[in-house]
């Protein structure tokens, strides 16, 4: 089932089986999708790593992941693009800079349990009248129950990912990484994002050190290198037109920091695709 709106709206909502595969790897500029495992073992490849779910577990990507499967039983999948609800300069914790996504070096992943299953499962069945309607209010209503889930799974996160309830330094750092998202192939120093967010980059990396996380340069050099692992590996890009969509003008710098990165060069990395 599709949602198409009159400014670019788009929202899907679909149950995954083997036959219909291919939807996950469909693209939609500028959107998010939310995979529900409803059943069974699913494995899939994303951005080229093996991951196992099971019965459900929720993860949640972008439109930057690529995904391949390997097996899967039955996925509860669910896609929106930024037009439908996500407005870009929203500060909130279920927004586009929302906790949920843009984690580029880590992929956030749920467990439902049991006594929340049947909020997913009523809100699901929800979502499913409604994407039949077609009245005046089906936007606002399908906006409203996005919100909905996104709140769920995000309490979920917050409380199964021991994520750090100091709203001010937590806030700094899902700014930080949405915007190495935006800026990852142009800035590549801490202290350029540092500015951008009017803080030192001493700051920026003390906040980092208190929530738990990883240093701030690791995470932009995680994302640049990830990058760079999907352009090797789903594209016919030569190695030097890599490393220039990646801010690299000097391709042996490029290969240093890939082999330092990944332990191999991108040479064989690509030769192993």
């Amino acid at each position: 089932m599709k949602f198409k709106g009159n400014i670019k709206e788009c929202l899907q909502l679909t149950t995954v089986e083997k036959q219909n595969c291919h939807v996950l790897k469909e693209k939609l500029e500028r959107s998010l999708t939310i995979l529900w495992f409803e059943s069974g073992t699913n494995e899939l490849l994303i951005d080229d790593k093996e991951h196992t779910f099971v019965k459900n577990q929720v993860v949640f990507l972008t439109e930057f992941h690529r995904v391949e499967v390997k097996s899967i039983e039955k996925i509860r999948f669910l896609r929106f693009n930024r037009p439908f609800y996500c407005i870009l300069d929203q500060d909130s914790e279920v927004g586009c800079k929302g906790i949920l996504f843009y984690g580029a070096s880590q992929l956030p992943i749920i467990q439902i349990p049991e006594e929340e299953l049947e909020k997913f499962e009523t809100l699901w069945k929800m979502f499913t009248i409604e994407m039949e309607s077609d009245d005046s209010l089906q936007t606002d209503m399908l906006q409203t129950m996005l919100k909905r889930y996104l709140i769920l799974c995000t309490r979920l996160y917050k409380a199964q990912a021991n994520y750090p309830e100091e709203r001010i330094n937590s806030d700094i750092v899902r700014e930080f990484n949405f915007l190495v998202e935006e800026h990852f192939k142009t800035k590549h120093t801490v202290a350029e994002y540092a500015d951008l967010l009017n803080k030192s980059p001493k700051t920026i990396s003390n906040i980092f050190a208190m929530m738990g996380s990883i240093p701030p340069l690791q995470y932009i050099q995680e994302r640049k290198v990830l990058e760079a692992r999907r352009l090797l590996r789903h594209t016919d890009m030569q190695i030097q037109e890599v490393a220039y969509d990646i801010g690299y003008d000097n391709i042996q710098a490029f290969s240093r920091f890939f082999k330092k990165q990944e332990g191999i060069s991108p040479s064989q990395f690509k030769e192993n695709r």
